[in-house]
């Protein structure tokens, strides 16, 4: 919640409706706490901007009077403070939200919101690993010899072979409990992903090996309803413990810094695709709301098959 030291600037029932916005992001659209989080400083941020541009907190009367000249001063702002246009886009997307908010609760319309176009960004495509490199990420020996117990090598060749093997996401793979994967013989596991939504996801062979093999060799207690994957003192296993043994990997690999965690997501839905995966079975096994964000790997497959044309064709 906004808290008053952050709304010094902003008019009490602006502030009154943050706090009621941004408990509907929780409540009902079920964000996570950093997305709310991120959001909050966003409005903050707009408001904070507007108090000094127009010589006082704003109301809510003043944000409805709003013109697009004055949105578009608070973007040359942020461009000043060399803010990048995917930035700058989010932090828009996040006021407009606010926006919709407030017309929805008979507070007002922004109309100049709606007015300016958000920037234009580089449009850049996901970048997966070759497939030998992706196999290769999750073998538990490779990174022998680095002071890291037995287990801690299991644990993270397991994690990353979920990432890979079923496409998930970090948030989703640290947040399985042991119970989900019981004591074998189990071909699919259901995982919570953005917004609380669950789904079925398909579970190689392979995959389920490298987590029993993680299991078994955990010196810690690993209680049914307790995370399935626990750091070096028993704890829920952090996302950048994650990330940083990718990064181990990626040195011992030779592969670029592109290699990251989030990158054997994509690798997962790219070479599926590849293999004559249908797109629409890719959008549920990664668990996207909307098929246009799916449509994104089509692009990437593209890509990867003109290059190969023009490194091949002898015309080329």
């Amino acid at each position: 919640m906004a808290s008053k030291s952050e709304t010094g600037s902003v008019a009490p029932k602006v502030a009154a409706e943050i706090d009621s916005w941004l408990r509907y992001l929780g409540d009902e659209r079920r964000f996570s706490p950093r997305t709310i989080a991120a959001y909050r400083r966003d409005v903050l941020q707009f408001l904070a901007f507007l108090a000094e541009h127009l010589g006082g907190a704003p109301s809510l009367q003043a944000l409805a009077a709003l013109t697009p000249a004055d949105v578009r001063a608070f973007m040359a702002a942020r461009r000043g403070n060399n803010i990048s246009g995917r930035s700058l886009m989010r932090t828009l997307a996040g006021v407009r939200g606010f926006a919709r908010f407030l017309e929805r609760n008979g507070k007002g319309k922004v109309a100049a919101l709606a007015a300016v176009r958000a920037p234009k960004i580089a449009k850049t495509l996901p970048r997966p690993l070759p497939i030998a490199a992706a196999k290769d990420i999750t073998s538990p020996d490779l990174p022998a010899g680095d002071g890291h117990a037995p287990w801690v090598h299991a644990r993270d060749a397991a994690v990353l072979a979920l990432l890979y093997g079923c496409g998930l996401r970090i948030s989703e793979a640290l947040g399985l409990k042991r119970a989900d994967f019981g004591d074998g013989g189990w071909d699919a596991i259901t995982v919570t992903g953005k917004g609380g939504k669950q789904r079925m996801v398909p579970v190689l062979p392979q995959v389920t090996k490298l987590v029993a093999a993680y299991a078994a060799l955990c010196p810690y207690d690993l209680p049914e309803q307790g995370p399935l994957f626990v750091g070096a003192k028993g704890g829920p296993l952090s996302a950048r413990v994650v990330q940083l043994a990718m990064a181990r990997l990626r040195g011992a690999l030779g592969l670029p810094d592109t290699a990251t965690p989030h990158a054997l997501r994509h690798s997962f839905a790219t070479h599926l695709l590849a293999r004559g995966g249908d797109l629409r079975s890719i959008q549920e096994l990664l668990g996207h709301a909307s098929l246009a964000t799916t449509q994104i790997y089509t692009e990437v497959d593209a890509e990867r098959l003109i290059a190969a044309y023009r490194s091949a064709h002898p015309r080329a």
